[in-house]
């Protein structure tokens, strides 16, 4: 294994060690929703503190089921097609270990989340990586159909993306579908930002589109849309024979989700469409504040089209690589970001590029925007 201890969570520790503003690790420290905070006690208070069902208590898999149903008109079968998770993150090292084989190849898109290159690894396979343009974060088709051929088990899409925000178009999906129906290739999708978009992108789970009902997984988790990252509770959603596969690995890296948080998780998925409305233009708010403080300190950020990050170039603001320039950040400036090479195989590709997340409270953000006028001092 050629891969290191995450880049993210090691910001966040340098964060804490310097009492800098974390804008490094996507967790928000703003509350999570009252109605869930009560739902989760009164699932403790009722004595559901106990195992549930491996693969997820029924009552949540229900609602995860009524919500893809209500949100995009697609049947699940809560008995066959639903497993839950200890987060999205054990869904998608679950949903890899189950359905590839070491030698298998697994197509990314890069920059990507970090965990998907150790997670491809820990699975015995062979990554190809397809590269995302700045500025609008576009793949070449052609790049993308010669990382196919008959050893392609899986490609990996995030989509709305980490890092970059961008949010794949029904066009982009088709053409990626298309291969995967060519190629007899499964699409492994994190969809974990699916309700945070701006700007009238709209989320279209590839699962849904025609061909790919039976060889994509679904991967998502209720961390970011209802502001609950400690809880590790997710889902995943394939066909009953990839399922099958998935919850006998599931069971044996992590036994079960939390029981009363899988409860609470039941009104959660049971908000009305007003909360998600409220929750993009939140966000978005927070988007176009991160950007003009960006802008105003010299950095080139990219205006992300769904979820809560913003990759930023660094060219002109005198320093030789990302790596310098956040070490100087958190110790000097008193900001954690993350280094955007974290995001690519050749961690010299990323090196003109930060992540910065602006999931946070508007104090927070606008704390950031002063001590940024501290980076040329």
């Amino acid at each position: 294994m050629n891969f290191t201890e995450s880049v993210i969570r090691e910001m966040t520790r340098l964060a804490l060690v310097h009492g800098a503003t974390n804008l490094a690790q996507g967790f928000p420290d703003f509350p999570a929703p009252q109605i869930l905070k009560d739902a989760a006690a009164e699932a403790i208070a009722a004595d559901i503190n106990q195992y549930s069902i491996t693969w997820g208590a029924k009552p949540f898999r229900d609602a995860i089921a009524a919500k893809y149903r209500r949100w995009y008109g697609l049947e699940f079968d809560p008995e066959r097609e639903v497993t839950v998770c200890c987060g999205a993150t054990e869904g998608m090292i679950a949903t890899l270990l189950a359905v590839v084989n070491p030698g298998d190849e697994v197509v990314l898109f890069e920059p990507f989340y970090e965990n998907y290159n150790p997670d491809s690894q820990l699975c015995g396979a062979e990554a190809r990586y397809v590269r995302l343009q700045a500025p609008g974060w576009n793949f070449d088709p052609g790049e993308l159909r010669r990382a196919f051929n008959p050893r392609t088990k899986a490609i990996i899409l995030n989509s709305p993306n980490n890092p970059t925000g961008k949010v794949f178009n029904r066009e982009e999906l088709q053409f990626i579908a298309g291969l995967c129906q060519e190629f007899d290739t499964l699409a492994i999708t994190d969809e974990i930002y699916e309700h945070i978009v701006y700007d009238g992108a709209a989320h279209v789970p590839i699962i849904s589109l025609p061909g790919m009902r039976e060889r994509a997984v679904l991967v998502n988790s209720m961390s970011k849309t209802y502001s609950v990252t400690g809880w590790r509770v997710g889902w995943v959603l394939a066909p009953p024979d990839l399922t099958d596969s998935i919850r006998k690995v599931h069971d044996f890296l992590t036994v079960g989700a939390a029981a009363p948080l899988q409860q609470a998780g039941v009104t959660a998925l049971g908000l009305p469409e007003e909360y998600y409305k409220n929750l993009a233009q939140e966000y978005k708010n927070r988007r176009d504040h991160i950007l003009t403080s960006l802008r105003s300190a010299g950095f080139q950020p990219f205006t992300p089209a769904g979820a809560y990050y913003v990759m930023a170039g660094i060219a002109g603001l005198g320093f030789p690589n990302d790596l310098e320039l956040v070490r100087h950040l958190v110790e000097n400036v008193g900001i954690a970001a993350v280094p955007g090479s974290s995001f690519y195989a050749q961690s010299a590709e990323g090196g003109q590029h930060v992540r910065f997340c602006f999931c946070k409270k508007y104090e927070t953000l606008e704390e950031a925007r002063h001590q940024l006028t501290r980076l040329h001092m």
